[in-house]
Formats: structure tokens, C-alpha cells, sequence
């Protein structure tokens, strides 16, 4: 039996977790940052995650040359209402300049195939090895063990995440603050580094300390608009979910408590979904 949201958030363990897993994704990002970009802002990572899963279905049916088909990817797109057709066509452009996409071989290229760089392949391998991690870490199962001795596993299994995630109404309309920082480039960076620097505190705590001492270090680490980035700082403190124990900006950066709460639920929603794809294709 698949794990719940509510099972998950009644865990004791899962703020450290979570922590945990932003640190891995946070390495990601220091090793591969224009990589990591790709999945910088929400709509990126639906753009993304579902390009992806074009290209494990090919291979899941055992297509001797996988590809995506540049048209049906952008009807989907179209369909699920992610983007723009014209914002996908030039965020897969994009990806084709920079090598994490490239040009696919197939007869009629006016198809416009094309098809992930093994970087590519090799990064969302991690990720699912990071999520498994949390989710055995929760449980005590033996999903990542199972994982790893089937390399055809990722196939079946990231297109199912990704079927889930695009019919999530927490994923496609987070809730307020989580959609502050979704929209902003490297705003999902931003969060998992403000995460990984606040500990677990007593429910009744309205602030929570973060390690955020410095809104221009902050822009600068995350290669942000030191005015955007404020801007959204703004908005986030209007609403009463982010706010400075001095002067704004140059003291120690707090969260609200709805807003921590508001990360640990987004983040048991994305395990729930996952987990419930294990199950699908028989990983335990």
C-alpha cells in the first residue's frame, strides 16, 4: 500500500528528510548549475519532467532508437496546459543550444526529433535516486535497492511520476508563497537552500530561523536579480511569510510557520505521487 500525504506529514522524520533530499538536489545544482537551471522555475519543470517522459515511453516499448517527436510533445504541452506552444518550442531550442538536449536521427526530420544528452538521462536517474532515498529513509523499504539492481526500472517509472505530477493540483497550483519562488528563476534552488538551513522547531514556533544573513549573497549564489529576488522577498514578507529579526535584508531571515508547513506538504504531496508510481510498476 502506497504512502498517503497524511502518513507522510505524520511523520516525525520527515522535516529532516526533507532537509536531507534539498541537500542532495543543492549538490545537483553545484555540479551541473545550467543543468539544474532547466528545472529552475515550476513551469520549466513540468516542461522538462514531461519531455522526459516522452523519451522513457520509447524506451519503456523498446524503440531501438528513442525520440521525441517535437509535435506531440508540444500538443501535450498544449493539452495539459503547461506553457505557451511558442514558450515550449523555444525552451526545448534552448535546451538543444546548451547540449542538454540533442537532435534525434529518424527519417523525417520534419518531425523534428530529438532526444536527451546522457547527462540529461544520468541527472533524472538522481533525481528518482534522491526521492527513493527519502522514501525508504521514511518507511524502512527497499525501493532504491530495487532500483538499482534494474537499470530498465527508470524507464516504466518516470513517466508514472510524471502522470501524477501533471494532474497534481499541489504541484500545477502550489499553494501562495510556494508560488512566489516557483516563478522566479532558480526559485525552487532558493527554496531547498532556505530549507536546508532551518532546523526542526517546536508546531507552536510563528518564526522560524533561517541561515539567510544577506539578500545581495543570497542573489549572488543563485546567479538571481538581486531586484527581483526582492521584489519577491516583498511580496512573501506582505503576506506575512518571510520577515527579518533586524534591518530587512541585513539581519537573519525568518519563515512563518505556514510557510515551512506549506514546504513539508508540497514535498509530501511529490513523495505521495512517486511512491504511488513505485507501486504502479511494481518497485518495493
Amino acid at each position: 500500500m502506497s504512502l498517503s500525504v497524511e502518513r507522510l506529514l505524520a511523520n516525525t522524520d520527515l522535516h529532516e528528510t526533507v532537509r536531507n533530499q534539498s541537500r542532495a538536489l543543492l549538490r545537483v545544482n553545484e555540479e551541473s548549475p545550467r543543468l539544474a537551471a532547466v528545472f529552475g522555475t515550476q513551469q520549466r519543470w513540468l516542461l522538462g519532467h514531461l519531455a522526459m517522459s516522452h523519451y522513457f515511453q520509447e524506451v519503456a516499448r523498446g524503440n531501438p532508437e528513442p525520440v521525441i517527436l517535437m509535435a506531440r510533445y508540444l500538443e501535450q504541452v498544449k493539452t495539459l496546459g503547461i506553457s505557451s506552444v511558442n514558450t515550449a518550442d523555444a525552451f526545448i531550442k534552448e535546451m538543444l543550444v546548451y547540449g542538454i538536449a540533442q537532435h534525434g536521427q529518424t527519417p523525417d526530420r520534419r518531425n523534428r526529433p530529438f532526444v536527451p544528452a546522457p547527462i540529461t538521462i544520468a541527472a533524472t536517474r538522481r533525481w528518482v535516486f534522491i526521492h527513493l532515498t527519502s522514501l525508504d529513509r521514511l518507511d524502512g523499504g527497499n525501493r532504491l535497492d530495487a532500483f538499482e539492481a534494474d537499470e530498465t526500472i527508470l524507464a516504466r517509472l518516470h513517466p508514472e511520476i510524471t502522470r501524477h505530477a501533471m494532474v497534481s493540483p499541489e504541484i500545477r497550483t502550489p499553494p501562495q508563497t510556494w508560488s512566489l519562488f516557483t516563478w522566479l528563476n532558480n526559485g525552487g534552488i532558493v527554496m531547498d537552500w532556505l530549507m536546508v538551513g532551518v532546523d526542526p522547531v517546536d508546531p507552536a514556533v510563528e518564526r522560524v530561523p533561517t541561515q539567510v544573513r544577506s539578500v545581495p549573497e543570497l542573489a549572488e549564489n543563485f546567479r538571481l536579480s538581486r531586484t527581483h529576488l526582492t521584489r519577491k522577498l516583498r511580496e512573501a514578507e506582505a503576506i506575512g511569510s518571510v520577515g527579518w529579526e533586524g534591518n530587512r535584508g541585513r539581519s537573519t531571515m525568518w519563515i512563518s510557520r505556514d510557510f515551512l508547513q506549506e514546504y513539508l506538504a508540497t514535498q509530501a504531496v511529490k513523495l505521495a505521487f512517486i511512491d504511488a508510481a513505485c507501486e504502479t510498476v511494481g518497485l518495493r
